[in-house]
């Protein structure tokens, strides 16, 4: 009875996310309500609360660790935004031939989603298409190669996607094996994608928007680089620390936070407060999307309540018993993540193969690291980076369907079978 009314009050929660839009309620809301009352329904149910109670406790010691890290990195990317840090990367991209764009936007998105994450990431680069391009559909098709590219950026870096780095903090994954061995398999999934692409685009130069006029902050250059380099060594920092000190990663991002924190205080400590405020970490953090990061913690809370009560466990072995091919087992989840969300999917999967089963690193790790990293690019609602490209070039859901989807499906194989074939 008390697992029937678990996956019930689960499925109801996860369609309130999914219908957001429909039902004009924050998924954060509806994530938070859920995630309490699964565990409210556990504990009523349970003979022994004192248990329950403890569990929950040791739940929130792993929970809390994702969501710190999320914090401290959203923070330090809000850090470099507020000081325009990202107009070094924008400003040197000169040329308007749409075919050579397309590849110069991929491969910096590519690569600057596993130093940031693929949402910041495609929400940089999708602004700079707003302003080379005037023409909407081009642009949407470039917004829909950026997703691609994001996507498989991020699933190659523990810091590139947020189901990679809670497969890292969960030490299912190390970050240096990560990056070894799923890099080859990422840059074909976007690779793929790509280069048909360039033959789908029409050829000849791009005719830029009209000029957007943005606020700019006012920071002198030597302010934007300092803080915009010293941004990308401290969110590089933090793999190199966890693998020195086994620390939890955590700890290593507070580190770097704090680090950042104090310079931004040193480098601007002559001006008058009101001017100073605007590049501080007090205003990041205020700006920093806090309803994300309270989405993570309910959907993180439901799905440990579901591991908890046995559930997870018992969905394992069903499917174990059906689906005994592991790799397509995988391939299912990945495509899975591009309707289900790939937060969810991962921390269900985690609670239902123990470390005993596969141990750190083990091939269905890695292999599901990339799956969920590059699975929700089939779809437009797949992924973070996907809804935010959506809500800021108003995709429709349809376009992207018939446009995009099925040059992700085949990205997506193919950097599965590469990574076969290696391992």
């Amino acid at each position: 009875m008390v697992n029937i009314l678990l996956i019930i009050v689960f499925v109801t929660g996860y369609l309130a996310i999914i219908m957001e839009h429909k039902i004009s309620v924050n998924k954060a809301a509806s994530a938070l309500v859920a995630g309490a009352l699964v565990w409210t329904i556990f504990i009523l149910y349970s003979p022994v609360k004192e248990m329950v109670t403890r569990e929950i406790g040791e739940h929130m010691a792993d929970i809390s660790g994702i969501l710190f890290f999320l914090m401290g990195a959203m923070t330090i990317v809000e850090l470099i935004d507020s000081h325009d840090g990202f107009d070094i990367i924008t400003q040197r991209i000169s040329t308007r031939n749409k075919r050579k764009l397309i590849w110069i936007i991929s491969l910096i998105t590519f690569f600057l989603s596993a130093l940031l994450d693929n949402l910041t990431t495609t929400i940089v680069m999708v602004s700079l298409t707003r302003k080379l391009i005037q023409e909407e559909k081009d642009r949407w098709f470039f917004a829909g190669i950026i997703i691609i590219a994001a996507n498989a950026g991020g699933a190659w870096s523990p810091m590139g996607d947020v189901s990679t780095t809670m497969l890292w903090i969960g030490q299912q994954i190390t970050a240096i094996n990560v990056i070894h061995k799923l890099f080859l398999p990422s840059l074909v999934c976007m690779l793929i994608p790509l280069i048909i692409a360039t033959f789908m685009v029409k050829p000849g130069l791009a005719e830029p928007s009209v000029k957007i006029v943005t606020k700019k902050n006012n920071i002198y250059a030597f302010e934007k680089n300092l803080i915009f380099f010293s941004g990308m060594f401290a969110l590089l920092l933090v793999p190199f620390l966890k693998a020195i000190t086994h620390l939890p990663p955590f700890m290593a991002m507070l580190l770097s936070l704090g680090l950042m924190w104090g310079l931004t205080e040193i480098v601007h400590r002559r001006k008058h407060e009101e001017e100073k405020g605007a590049f501080s970490v007090v205003q990041a953090l205020r700006k920093i999307d806090t309803s994300t990061i309270l989405f993570f913690l309910g959907i993180l809370l439901c799905i440990s309540a579901l591991q908890s009560s046995g559930i997870l466990i018992t969905w394992a072995e069903y499917l174990m018993v059906q689906i005994p091919n592991q790799q397509v087992t995988i391939l299912i989840i990945g495509l899975l993540s591009a309707i289900v969300d790939n937060v969810p999917l991962v921390a269900a999967v985690q609670g239902m193969y123990p470390l005993t089963h596969y141990p750190t690193d083990h091939f269905f790790w890695e292999f599901l690291t990339y799956a969920t990293g590059t699975g929700g690019s089939v779809l437009i609602i797949g992924s973070a980076a996907g809804v935010a490209a959506m809500g800021m070039e108003r995709i429709t859901f349809f376009w992207f369907l018939k446009r995009i989807a099925f040059l992700a499906l085949l990205g997506y194989l193919a950097g599965a079978v590469v990574y076969i074939l290696m391992f």
